[in-house]
């Protein structure tokens, strides 16, 4: 790939981008984009593609959740704490069940743009543009809203450095101190029939840690602070473009946005502009596959994403649905096996289980989601391949967007606090249920 350039897309067909109506406006950001510092360092990159290499071999576990899309407004202090918060008690839950390292990455500081089934949508007579994230445009069903504005790639890059700045500070200070489980808890978790299984694992480690620490006669430092990654669906090419350099001292360009960009389903065309771009940069990389994937076409993403075979390089999030997982999965597990290239397997058991209820609520059925998981993690083991880690949309706010869980959410009761402007995500509640399910099937 030496002749590779960040802009080396363009010469391709780029599916779910936006029609900018002036391109003038859209140059003049992107040319203010690529002298602005870079949000993540290369080192931190490297450092995630070490250890997914781990979670590759089935040394590690991969967590890696948030929401299906990032909204601007959610840019404040208690919805960022909200999010790590569930994901660090989610680690907890996994470290002491699985009894391996967790690798923390989150849908976090980047997850503005989302891909559409259709251009437009139409309400009540009147056509306007889809609404494509904030990073594109405004979620409002007004002519005005709708048009694509270039500047809001300014302020997305503005808001995810902010996210990342506040998360850096959490993970430093101590707010993850092992030594101090409370500040993790979630104020309204308490009622949850959860709380006293999440509180013996608390239990469990806290007395864990002071063992260790008495044999060993010092603090382990390492448990005062935490590593936490990010992600997000590389979708709007310009700015990942504008964000793509060459660092000091290696070799190649680095996506500088986030530490793991991943392809969605809909923008997996081998021919096309998104599989051109990543093609090209040295980060660990995510593709969705799905049924629809042909053996050809997920070998080729295969060679094409990680022709050196490079450990860790590569994460194939796979997405089927519960009643479609048992028929693909296997044929393609055996297609990349042919391929004798290394990929980390993850499962994202969400997307392929959406419906809609007769209310007109875009929904997922939690036992359709574990369904979906238990059987990933069957099929694996079946095939002697490994399951490294769990893809899931999901907040740490107290909202009502997937039915079931522990406290048998119903479809009347999703109105209650259906707060999702894209995709319905789990709850605290839910995911940390979803935790202790994965814990509860590895051990059975």
């Amino acid at each position: 790939m030496s002749n590779w350039q960040p802009d080396a897309w363009q010469q391709h067909a780029a599916k779910q981008q936006a029609n900018y109506p002036s391109q003038t406006a859209l140059n003049d950001v992107i040319d203010q984009l690529s002298q602005l510092p870079p949000l993540v360092t290369s080192w931190e990159i490297e450092a995630l593609k070490s250890q997914l290499a781990t979670a590759a071999k089935g040394e590690a576990f991969l967590l890696q959740g948030g929401d299906c899309a990032e909204n601007f407004a959610d840019c404040t202090s208690p919805v960022i704490t909200n999010k790590l918060k569930i994901l660090l008690q989610m680690s907890l839950v996994l470290i002491h069940g699985l009894n391996k390292r967790v690798i923390r990455l989150g849908r976090i500081a980047g997850q503005y743009a989302k891909p559409r089934s259709a251009d437009t949508e139409t309400i009540n007579g009147v056509t306007l543009p889809s609404y494509r994230g904030d990073l594109i445009n405004g979620p409002a069903f007004t002519a005005e809203a709708r048009v694509p504005d270039p500047v809001r790639l300014l302020r997305g890059y503005g808001r995810a450095a902010m996210t990342l700045n506040f998360i850096r500070a959490l993970s430093d200070c101590g707010f993850a101190d092992l030594h101090h489980p409370e500040n993790w808890d979630l104020d309204f978790v308490h009622h949850s029939n959860l709380s006293d299984e999440y509180q013996r694992i608390v239990g469990d480690l806290s007395s864990s840690l002071k063992f260790m620490e008495t044999l060993g006669g010092a603090d382990n430092t390492e448990i005062n602070r935490i590593q936490f990654f990010t992600s997000h669906e590389g979708l709007h090419l310009h700015y990942e473009q504008a964000l793509t350099r060459r660092v000091p001292n290696r070799s190649g360009f680095y996506n500088m946005s986030t530490h793991l960009p991943w392809i969605g389903y809909r923008t997996a065309e081998l021919d096309g502009a998104h599989i051109k771009y990543f093609s090209g940069i040295e980060n660990p990389v995510g593709v969705k596959v799905g049924a629809g994937m042909s053996d050809e076409w997920i070998q080729g993403l295969v060679d094409t994403l990680n022709p050196n075979n490079e450990p860790g390089k590569l994460v194939l999030i796979h997405r089927f649905g519960a009643q479609n997982i048992a028929e693909h999965l296997p044929r393609l597990i055996n297609a990349v096996e042919r391929t004798e290239k290394e990929v980390l397997w993850i499962s994202d058991p969400m997307h392929g289980n959406t419906e809609t209820t007769a209310s007109g609520y875009k929904t997922r059925r939690f036992d359709n989601i574990l369904s979906e998981l238990e059987q990933a993690l069957d099929i694996h083991q079946a095939e002697g391949s490994v399951l490294g880690g769990v893809h899931f949309e999901l907040t740490g706010d107290d909202v009502t967007e997937c039915i079931g869980g522990a406290r048998g959410l119903d479809a009347e009761g999703l109105q209650r606090a259906y707060k999702t402007q894209v995709d319905p995500r789990l709850n605290y509640e839910q995911a940390l249920e979803m935790a202790l399910a994965i814990v509860d099937k590895a051990k059975r």
